[in-house]
């Protein structure tokens, strides 16, 4: 869909109707390269063939198809979860600072003695 189909959406002008006259046309000049990009990438055959599939293995599937919408329901369901349970700590900069600052002092300095007679170079 173009621009003009997307204004015609949202302004509520009158779709084009592929009857019409007027539009028949580009309607069948619109179908003609959908079907050409199709036949490029092959989507015509994959379709036939899972078209195939669904008709021999009716039940199989919708088995399949159903799984895989209930699995995506329950993924998205998961991942709401999982990020309304997260609560993570905020800190501004001036308190990480400071609780680097404080974790620095608190550690013991050690005390490095040299003995008196050694000389320095």
């Amino acid at each position: 869909m173009n621009i003009k189909g997307f204004r015609r959406m949202l302004f509520g002008e009158k779709m084009p109707d592929k009857n019409d006259p007027k539009y028949k046309e580009r309607y069948e000049r619109d179908v003609q390269a959908g079907r050409k990009f199709a036949r490029a990438t092959r989507i015509d055959k994959a379709a036939a063939k899972v078209q195939g599939f669904a008709n021999v293995h009716r039940t199989l599937f919708l088995v399949i198809v159903f799984s895989f919408v209930l699995g995506g329901l329950v993924w998205n369901i998961y991942r709401l979860t999982v990020v309304y349970r997260h609560h993570p700590s905020r800190r501004t900069a001036t308190e990480m600072q400071d609780s680097l600052l404080r974790e620095r002092l608190s550690q013991p300095k050690a005390i490095r003695v040299q003995p008196y007679n050694e000389k320095r170079q």
